[in-house]
């Protein structure tokens, strides 16, 4: 990446687009690792290596906690850095040769049963994090840093939301039907690591080699410490409610993605049901973000974020009379949740650019790598909470493990708990999110100077 920042206040001119593409490829491994993981690794825990629910939701939640600390830490060591190619894409390629063989790892099935299997997934899980945060944090501020144009920042997004649309549906549809095609052995898992190691191999790489093209119009720098990035945040009130807003809605998510193999299996009677209903929450990504992002340009992206939101609702609600209404009203009510969630993927992304500019223009600072980073950490917390939140609901509904070769039947405490898990508390949830979307359009009218 060039070192030359910009001074002239001409117009700034378009990035090549091969830069555009490039940077979306980093999306195959954002959108792939925040799907894999929450969509099956609580299943690998507690169906294949028959460890405890409670244990496997401690070992899923615990190593992604870490990126609460290491995620500022990676901000700043990359706004320090003086290496060749710039302080971003070292970072990246560092990121993009360590995440692949450990998330390949991550997947290996030792011959292990239980706590120790749960203690090898642990450690895999935290270096995997690790090596994650080292991509993401410097990747997700590139773009405010390779242009100072909205409209360009608006074209590099959207081709990052595309290739995360095309992630979570490539990834999401791939990896459980790999896993499931030999029966939920620890031999199909292997196979499914390896292939998904590659997918981020490719999207990480080619992130890498790409914006080698890219110019550096702006250098934004974060705080030193996580204390002085919070106290930063404190200081800008939109950017507080709309972080809150998401990680509530990242929960949601996340406690959904976590739930839905279960759902498949024990709701709908197939854990080969994963890939269609999957299919359904995932289908309309790509093909109604469109559709969300001309709605925000018609009536306002805060309007559309509305609109998203309570349609996840709906959808959450729906679910919790699938056992009664039958499968065809899970797979419809799956589908809405899907239509809200390409918002929700999209909106969010464009308010934090909206917010940040805004931030730049009511202080003079460029504090684009602090709220990132800040960004970030607590969306891969939430993510990870959501795991560990539907794990709790497991082990107090007395849900039972097992291992590949030894299957349980579930009591109708454990059953009941599983659908409420995927409706009721992503509905508890998503309610609480609108409030602090209420908050942001107060903070709004508030503070002119932060006008969506």
């Amino acid at each position: 990446m060039s070192a030359d920042v910009r001074t002239d206040r001409g117009p700034a001119p378009q990035l090549p687009r091969r830069v555009r593409i490039g940077y979306g490829l980093g999306s195959l491994c954002t959108g792939t690792f925040a799907t894999v993981p929450g969509l099956i690794l609580l299943y690998y825990l507690t169906n294949v290596l028959a460890v405890p629910a409670a244990v496997a939701g401690a070992a899923v939640f615990l190593p992604k906690a870490w990126d609460v600390l290491i995620n500022p830490l990676v901000g700043a060591l990359s706004d320090r850095s003086r290496l060749r190619g710039g302080p971003r894409r070292p970072f990246l390629l560092i990121g993009a040769c360590t995440l692949p063989p450990f998330f390949a790892l991550l997947f290996a099935a030792p011959p292990l049963r239980g706590a120790a299997a749960a203690g090898y997934v642990a450690v895999l899980f935290l270096l995997a994090a690790t090596a994650y945060a080292v991509f993401q944090v410097p990747y997700v501020t590139m773009p405010a840093e390779m242009t100072q144009d909205p409209a360009e920042r608006g074209r590099v997004l959207a081709w990052r939301v595309a290739f995360l649309g095309v992630a979570i549906l490539l990834s999401g549809a791939l990896a459980p039907a790999i896993a499931h095609a030999d029966g939920d052995t620890p031999a199909s898992y292997r196979q499914m690591g390896i292939a998904v190691a590659v997918l981020l191999a490719l999207g990480m790489s080619g992130a890498w080699f790409t914006t080698r093209w890219a110019p550096m119009a702006a250098r934004s720098e974060a705080e030193p410490s996580l204390r002085a990035q919070l106290v930063a945040a404190r200081s800008n009130r939109p950017f507080l409610f709309l972080a809150g807003m998401w990680s509530l809605q990242a929960l949601a998510i996340g406690v959904m993605l976590a739930g839905v193999q279960y759902f498949a299996t024990y709701t709908l009677g197939s854990a080969n049901a994963v890939t269609p209903l999957f299919a359904c929450m995932i289908g309309p990504l790509v093909l109604c973000m469109p559709l969300w992002n001309r709605l925000a340009r018609l009536r306002g992206t805060t309007y559309a974020q509305w609109c998203a939101s309570l349609l996840y609702l709906a959808g959450a609600v729906g679910l919790a009379f699938t056992r009664q209404g039958g499968p065809a009203l899970g797979y419809a009510a799956v589908a809405v949740v899907g239509i809200a969630y390409a918002g929700l993927q999209l909106l969010p992304l464009t308010m934090l650019a909206d917010t940040l500019a805004a931030d730049v223009a009511r202080t003079g600072r460029r504090r684009a790598a602090t709220f990132t980073g800040l960004w970030t950490a607590a969306e891969t917390l939430a993510f990870a909470l959501g795991a560990g939140a539907f794990a709790l609901v497991l082990a107090v509904t007395g849900f039972r493990s097992s291992d590949a070769d030894h299957r349980v039947d579930q009591p109708d405490m454990a059953l009941a708990g599983i659908t409420a898990g995927m409706s009721v508390l992503p509905a508890v949830l998503a309610v609480a999110s609108l409030w602090l979307l209420h908050r942001y359009s107060d903070s709004l009218t508030e503070e002119p100077a932060h006008a969506d």
